[in-house]
């Protein structure tokens, strides 16, 4: 296998659920040896989120552990805590979801473990952060959302707020936790020292506001619900056609006078109230249900092969079947297969990124629960069969 991006880091992951281990996933599809700590018996609570099932482990869990190794020590005893801090001490990279103060109470902390590792990179993940009014809340990815801004702004423009389909808040706190680990290891070439990380849902939820938050603190004024629809850019939403319905972006004003041209409406650029983006902001109440008729009179197909030969942005509306069997998908290598341990082949999604020299890899599928806890204590820790085996008869693996 060629060399990897990480093959020199390892992950401690104490997390559970999908912020965390979303972001331990990156890691280990950058090449990171990736431990995953679970509860003897049970496991990461997702293993049982089903159904659907792949065999006896919930989809959901295989969203967000490929390429790990699992590992159960029963983190309620003294010998449990005792080894996770022994490979802590070996560790690069430890990341932890406990509530605010659990990782202390278990002496798993930052400031212990530091002491055992002054070069440990220890990210925490809460919803509401470390500090703050609301740092001992628990914090789910709705809750998240409603709290977060991002509700208020999805959904049609009469009616209620919508949560979006994936949990994007748990997903972009592991994005911007990996960022920071990345960052942080970077960091320690230069200073030989690591540190600690506090990331919370509900800074990555008001992060992911982007433009929208702007928009509000250059005017004060707080932004509607366009449904499908852009409140900076026009047109920019979905179109009913002949047949079905079809996702179109004009960005820029070039590419909306090349449509108006091609759809036998060049009258419709030409108009002072169309001709910039500004005036089709200002008058989209006109504009819209003209472009509307307009794309009713040809069917989906036709419209994309159209301004696809233009160069205006446009897409079909798949549901997740259609978009996981498109064929650039697929020349993507975003749905790859690999060998599970006890279900044969199977489908996982596969990294984003793609590098040149130092590929992102889907090498194994995700665990079963306390597969490598063997082979972990043997090979990171030194411990012979005799060690593991009175381990075992005393429940603490």
């Amino acid at each position: 296998m060629p060399d990897t991006l990480l093959s020199d880091i390892l992950v401690l992951d104490l997390s559970r659920v999908l912020a965390g281990p979303y972001c331990t996933m990156l890691l280990a599809d950058y090449g990171a040896d990736v431990i995953k700590v679970e509860e003897p018996g049970s496991g990461d609570g997702t293993r049982a989120w089903g159904p659907p099932w792949v065999g006896d482990e919930s989809a959901y869990f295989f969203s967000a552990n490929r390429n790990k190794r699992s590992i159960t020590v029963d983190l309620k005893t003294d010998a449990g805590r005792a080894l996770v801090c022994e490979l802590a001490a070996r560790a690069d990279v430890v990341i932890e979801n406990f509530k605010v103060g659990g990782a202390a109470k278990l002496g798993l902390d930052y400031a212990t473990l530091a002491a055992l590792n002054p070069r440990l990179v220890y990210c925490s993940i809460t919803g509401y952060g470390q500090t703050g009014p609301y740092r001992e809340r628990a914090g789910y990815d709705f809750i998240i959302q409603a709290q977060g801004g991002i509700m208020s702004i999805t959904g049609p423009e009469e009616g209620e707020p919508y949560k979006v389909g994936v949990a994007i808040a748990d997903i972009t706190a592991g994005l911007f936790a990996t960022t920071a680990i990345l960052a942080a290891l970077h960091e320690r070439e230069r200073s030989g020292r690591g540190q600690y990380i506090d990331v919370a849902l509900l800074d990555a939820q008001v992060a992911w506001l982007a433009n929208v938050a702007h928009n509000y603190l250059a005017t004060g004024e707080p932004p509607a619900r366009y449904g499908n629809a852009h409140p900076s850019i026009v047109p920019y939403e979905t179109f009913a056609t002949a047949d079905g319905r079809i996702a179109v972006g004009m960005g820029t004003d070039g590419q909306y006078r090349k449509f108006c041209v091609a759809a036998g409406r060049p009258d419709l650029a030409e108009d002072e109230r169309f001709r910039t983006n500004a005036g089709r902001v200002e008058h989209r109440g006109v504009l819209i249900p003209l472009l509307r008729e307009l794309f009713q009179a040809r069917s989906s197909a036709d419209w994309l092969e159209m301004l696809a030969a233009l160069g205006v942005p446009a897409g079909p509306i798949n549901d997740v079947a259609a978009a996981l069997e498109d064929p650039h998908v697929q020349a993507r290598r975003m749905v790859q297969r690999v060998e599970h341990a006890t279900e044969g082949t199977i489908q996982v999604l596969g990294p984003v990124a793609k590098f040149s020299r130092t590929p992102a890899t889907v090498r194994s599928a995700p665990p079963p629960l306390g597969h490598h806890t063997d082979a972990v204590l043997r090979d990171v820790l030194g411990y012979d069969t005799a060690q593991i085996a009175k381990l075992r008869a005393a429940k603490i693996i």
